[in-house]
């Protein structure tokens, strides 16, 4: 795995995944290279190919403004890779300074959250660290009160624990999001040492996050829908809303609601009665005892 700031790393990776034919390259006989050639993307780009060689290699740590839009026309990137690629190069220009990042969620977010009874809602950290949740989305998640605190990590249990925790009806697609999510991360928060012990750890347990690592693709997800796969209700889609906190720790507020008059906002509430015993206490959820959080 590359290190979280790996400029060269996401050059190639990105020119990998540029096609000839699209930015009207002519082919010509055997390509031993997958999408562009190093030549080929300098001269889309408006730069020498030397120069453009020596920062692919890291050896020229200072391109301008414009060599760094020229570079991300060329490579397609959107948006959020354009910014990726422009803090990268500031990255590699400064000395890290390990960060350490609050583990802890103001009190008055969580009465907000205690608050919004009626649907899933939780904050996450840039690591997708769970850090506080209400009890809906305790639920939808499975019974994450029985979840030890230091494994509320939803890109842990998605890739470490696939073959148990199969709660995302799209495995697929939230699979490529959290890595996305993560690459992202790793160049908003490029100093955090538990962020870079995380991808680590991903990196070695599981191949697919290794293979979608390398892709270097980056995103940041602020809405959409989201299917869960729940072994209780079956399955139940809701509308994500995704609320960054303004005051630069990295966490956020992500809401969960079904479309009104729906069967998922019937499963919903069903899910609902289920976490309660007769007299109205939580209690835990049958069908997820087998869960690997699950007490021994």
């Amino acid at each position: 795995m590359d290190d979280l700031g790996d400029l060269s790393a996401f050059l190639q990776s990105r020119r990998a995944h540029v096609s000839p034919e699209s930015v009207g390259v002519t082919i010509v006989g055997r390509r031993r290279v997958t999408g562009l050639r190093r030549e080929e993307l300098a001269q889309l780009a408006g730069v020498s190919v030397d120069y453009y060689t020596r920062l692919e290699q890291g050896r020229a740590t200072q391109p301008s403004e414009q060599v760094l839009d020229a570079l991300s026309r060329a490579l397609q990137l959107d948006e959020v890779a354009r910014e990726h690629l422009h803090k990268l190069v500031k990255q590699r220009n400064r000395r890290p300074q390990p960060t350490s990042y609050p583990a802890t969620v103001r009190p008055q977010l969580r009465q907000l959250l205690d608050t919004m009874s009626e649907y899933p809602a939780l904050i996450l950290n840039h690591r997708i660290d769970v850090l506080a949740y209400n009890r809906l989305a305790g639920l939808l998640y499975c019974d994450l009160d029985q979840v030890p605190v230091a494994d509320r990590n939803l890109a842990r249990m998605i890739f470490l624990d696939a073959g148990r925790f199969d709660l995302y009806a799209d495995r697929s697609s939230c699979t490529a999001e959290s890595v996305a999510h993560l690459r992202h991360a790793a160049g908003e928060f490029p100093d955090d040492p538990a962020l870079a012990a995380l991808i680590g750890e991903l990196s070695i347990g599981s191949r697919r996050f290794s293979e979608l690592w390398a892709a270097a693709e980056v995103s940041v997800r602020g809405h959409g829908s989201q299917r869960f796969r729940h072994p209780m209700v079956g399955v139940i889609t809701l509308h994500q809303e995704r609320f960054m906190l303004p005051d630069g720790s990295g966490q956020e507020l992500i809401t969960l609601a079904p479309e009104p008059g729906s069967i998922d906002e019937d499963n919903l509430r069903l899910l609902a009665s289920l976490g309660v015993d007769d007299s109205g206490a939580p209690r835990p959820l049958d069908q997820c005892s087998g869960k690997p959080w699950a007490a021994s």
